[in-house]
């Protein structure tokens, strides 16, 4: 029995210590079980585990690169001479955030910076080239001439807000995505006082509400889904374009909580905001859909559907979104895209883009997509643009340029005849030699021009733009 009492009394102890080393509020409370806590998913982890787009990102590299050119660009006009030297330009890497030598930079885009030695100091010059200076003029007649647009998207954006403002700060770091001139102060809102007011010279008021713009682009898409697809009221007053990316994973039971989700009423951007009770049944996703409805038109009224998260943050209040935009943008990754290359963080809207290009394009969108074809040419037909600049400084300095056929031409139809024999035909007739002679008079030969490079001149990167291939391979 002695032995018995002595191991029971173990035994019992053992299982104390235990207990006591799990739970350690005392020997009350050993009977409560253990409750399990569901971990938390933060934004950070939601970024991370996001399923990527490369197309996406592909184009957020391009347009990283495109950003670095257009800053070059407004340092170099905004001097008074037309060029500058490469050694004043190497020292605005750290303005342009280019983390390269500036001149390895400069020379990777001859369509764009045009290198020369200045004919005086004798030192390595840059200027813009006509190509690029002609694109950046059209692109400011185009927004010159969608003044009554860019009206149009300032009203919207003041009809979204709480209050009817907006801070002129925020508008202001938005000027390129919204489209609009970099004198928008004088050239629009000045312009239309009976549209706008000045509050203290720092907030922007709406005079009077237009109830003929208060509709969201959204309600094309509901409108069509009702009238072509047959689907009820119920399932498209309140829902949304929905696209997943390749390779998204759905969970069970996702597809009934999108489907409760996509039928849950909201208030729409454009209606007067009321207070929403959000302890009530469904208040919390009410609340978030009407954010999301808000962030949906505001990127409906950029130019390129796509913009900074950052950015966006400066209209949180304004439009009574006291929520974290990031974390809510990336719930949604049927409706939004943010994309991390870079050093910022580019949100797009999914449902305007089709393999990296706007399904509706505008105005201001295409010149801007021509700039970025003019940067993606790179070093292409390259050869050809320098014989066409070579030409250009020896008409400037009085040297006649020769044109039609040059020294060495006589040994092209010979190497076709090599060609042709290699082949198997028969070209050994002397009038077939003296034919392709002419033919090559005819079209005026160039040995250093037309072997192996048919890219001549702007005709040559027109040409590759438009089809979006380099001249060698068209």
């Amino acid at each position: 029995m002695s032995y018995l009492y002595r191991v029971c009394c173990a035994f019992s102890r053992t299982a104390q210590e235990e207990c006591t080393s799990i739970f350690k509020f005392g020997h009350l409370a050993s009977c409560i079980q253990k409750r399990w806590k569901k971990p938390v998913i933060s934004a950070r982890m939601r970024l991370e585990d996001r399923t990527r787009d490369i197309k996406f990102d592909k184009l957020v590299r391009n347009l990283r690169r495109l950003k670095i050119v257009l800053r070059l660009q407004k340092l170099i006009l905004d001097r008074k001479s037309p060029y500058v030297s490469v050694q004043i330009i190497s020292k605005w890497r750290r303005k342009v955030s280019l983390n390269i030598g500036m001149g390895i930079f400069l020379r990777k885009y001859p369509h764009i910076f045009e290198i020369f030695t200045h004919p005086v100091k004798r030192n390595a010059c840059c200027r813009l080239t006509r190509k690029m200076i002609e694109l950046i003029e059209e692109e400011n007649n185009v927004i010159r001439e969608m003044e009554f647009v860019n009206t149009q998207c300032l009203k919207k954006l003041l009809m979204i807000s709480t209050n009817g403002s907006l801070h002129i700060h925020a508008i202001r770091l938005i000027t390129r995505e919204l489209g609009l001139p970099d004198d928008f102060k004088d050239s629009i809102i000045l312009k239309y006082p009976n549209d706008f007011r000045m509050v203290d010279n720092e907030i922007l008021e709406l005079v009077s509400r237009d109830e003929s713009l208060a509709s969201a682009e959204i309600e094309k898409w509901r409108e069509k889904e009702y009238t072509e697809k047959w689907l009820s009221e119920f399932e498209t007053r309140y829902a949304f374009q929905i696209q997943f990316p390749t390779g998204y994973k759905i969970e069970k039971g996702f597809r009934e909580k999108l489907r409760n989700w996509q039928r849950l009423p909201y208030l729409k951007p454009y209606e007067k905001p009321v207070s929403i009770r959000v302890r009530s049944c469904g208040g919390v996703a009410r609340f978030e859909k009407r954010a999301v409805g808000i962030l949906h038109e505001f990127l409906s009224l950029t130019v390129e559907k796509m913009i900074d998260v950052e950015r966006i943050s400066h209209f949180r209040k304004d439009f009574g979104m006291e929520i974290n935009v990031r974390e809510l943008l990336l719930k949604h990754p049927g409706i939004f895209y943010i994309s991390t290359k870079g050093n910022t963080q580019t949100v797009f809207l999914r449902e305007a883009y089709s393999k990296g290009n706007l399904i509706e394009p505008n105005p201001v969108y295409v010149v801007r997509r021509k700039i970025l074809d003019l940067l993606l040419l790179g070093q292409r037909c390259g050869r050809g643009l320098r014989l066409e600049r070579s030409e250009q400084l020896q008409r400037r300095a009085g040297i006649e340029v020769r044109e039609g056929p040059r020294d060495g031409d006589w040994v092209i139809p010979i190497l076709d005849d090599i060609e042709s024999e290699a082949v198997g035909g028969d070209t050994s007739n002397e009038d077939d030699d003296e034919s392709l002679y002419d033919l090559h008079e005819e079209v005026g030969g160039d040995s250093i021009g037309n072997v192996g490079d048919d890219c001549e001149g702007d005709d040559a990167y027109f040409t590759s733009i438009s089809d979006g291939d380099s001249c060698i391979e068209k």
